[in-house]
């Protein structure tokens, strides 16, 4: 079974969230690679887990291109 993912930790720069060891940032046992995998509250901000709500609806006008 699965770890549970923190949506909101409180010092994600402490662990490297690659897998689901959760290594401490400076001693990586899984091999991820020279540099730890950054928590998404880290990427995109803390509301992070809501982000595909706020992505932008494309607009559609009904209206064709007139030919030049």
């Amino acid at each position: 079974m699965a770890k549970r993912f923190p949506t909101n930790p409180r010092h994600p720069e402490r662990i490297c969230w690659g897998c689901d060891l959760y290594c401490p940032a400076k001693a990586l046992a899984c091999g991820n690679g020279a540099d730890r995998t950054m928590h998404p509250v880290e990427l995109f901000g803390e509301d992070w887990d809501s982000f595909e709500g706020h992505l932008e609806k494309p607009v559609d006008t009904g209206h064709a291109a007139k030919p030049s």
